[in-house]
């Protein structure tokens, strides 16, 4: 399994318990296809520099999840198909090596 990445904006017009609801499912569909959510942060409403589908600001989830690569797919179209969702992205989470510092000689 590989770790990945998602930002989602859903529309600013739902209630935080749509938006709650909508993390439960989201939480369920990876865990359904074989996946884990290790961790989750809602950012909030922001405005948008410009607007999206005629709408100016949404409501930002970030998760972090590990998942097989075939299940990005699933993810898409889930997305796409969703009418809560404005806009989504994943990306393959990188974790940054620290390399030891060089010895003073």
């Amino acid at each position: 399994m590989r770790t990945y990445e998602t930002v989602t904006i859903v529309k600013p017009q739902l209630s935080d318990m749509e938006v709650a609801q909508f993390v439960t499912n989201v939480k369920e569909l990876v865990a359904k296809n074989g996946g884990e959510v290790t961790s989750e942060e809602k950012l909030g409403r922001r405005k948008f520099t410009h607007d999206v589908n005629h709408v100016r600001d949404g409501f930002y989830l970030y998760l972090k999840f590990k998942a097989q690569p075939t299940f990005i797919k699933v993810w898409d179209e889930t997305m796409k198909l969703n009418e809560k969702v404005l806009r989504s992205m994943v990306m393959l989470a990188s974790e940054i090596k620290a390399k030891p510092a060089p010895v003073a000689k």
